[in-house]
């Protein structure tokens, strides 16, 4: 999951792009409301998690305009996180499309818990675990179990396996796999995303009974799904 993390102080910004990529999330970060608003303009986001108070262009004008451009970006869901905690700011935050509200300081605990909460909704399912054969991924844990025991996986593995688990029955494009894996400034191309592919499903194929398997599907994409009995 892609998170966009709008943020003008440094050391806070340093810290919650920290604690959110150690729970296995990617994460980029804008400085100012105007860089926020020039890459929601053309990237896609699991999840916004947009400061009020910014140069060059404030966040509820940053909000605003996301809401205002319509179509799959502009329902990203946004969650405000600002010093700024009074309730007619609130009032209008949410007002103007907001998914959440979190007033600084606040404890690393909660902005985890509610970050999760978001994207869980953000893929259109809330369900606290995802399950594919004897695979399972805890989204508040934001852990994988393989067959009763966890699943060891970098953060990019797990990247992969969480695009693939969370859309049951869909497959995921290359470009959408590549999206959610690699931040913008990553050294990295699209044929990245293959090598990523063939170490988890490695890591899968190492439990074929009642396990699952990535299917690849010329042309579309990857579709994660249950892996056949022996002999079927």
């Amino acid at each position: 999951m892609r998170i966009l993390l709008v943020e003008d102080h440094v050391e806070l910004s340093h810290w919650v792009s920290k604690a959110l990529r150690d729970a296995n999330l990617t994460v980029e970060c804008a400085a100012t409301g105007a860089d926020a608003d020039a890459l929601l303009h053309t990237q896609d986001y699991a999840l916004v998690i947009l400061d009020l108070t910014l140069p060059r262009m404030d966040g509820l004008d940053v909000l605003r305009r996301l809401r205002a451009r319509g179509g799959t970006r502009g329902r990203t869901p946004v969650m405000i996180l600002t010093a700024r905690g009074g309730l007619e700011e609130r009032v209008q935050g949410l007002n103007l499309g907001a998914d959440d509200y979190l007033a600084k300081p606040f404890e690393l605990a909660e902005l985890e818990a509610r970050v999760k909460a978001l994207l869980r909704r953000s893929v259109g399912n809330e369900a606290p675990v995802h399950s594919c054969g004897q695979l399972s991924f805890d989204t508040v844990a934001r852990m994988f179990t393989y067959c009763g025991e966890p699943l060891a996986l970098t953060p990019r593995e797990h990247a992969v396996l969480e695009a693939l688990i969370s859309r049951p029955g869909r497959a995921v494009s290359k470009e959408k796999l590549f999206d959610e894996v690699f931040a913008l400034d990553d050294d990295a191309n699209l044929d990245a995303i293959e090598l990523y592919i063939h170490r988890v499903r490695k890591k899968l194929d190492k439990r074929p009974e009642g396990g699952a398997a990535i299917a690849t599907l010329r042309g579309i994409g990857y579709l994660l799904q249950e892996r056949p009995p022996a002999g079927s």
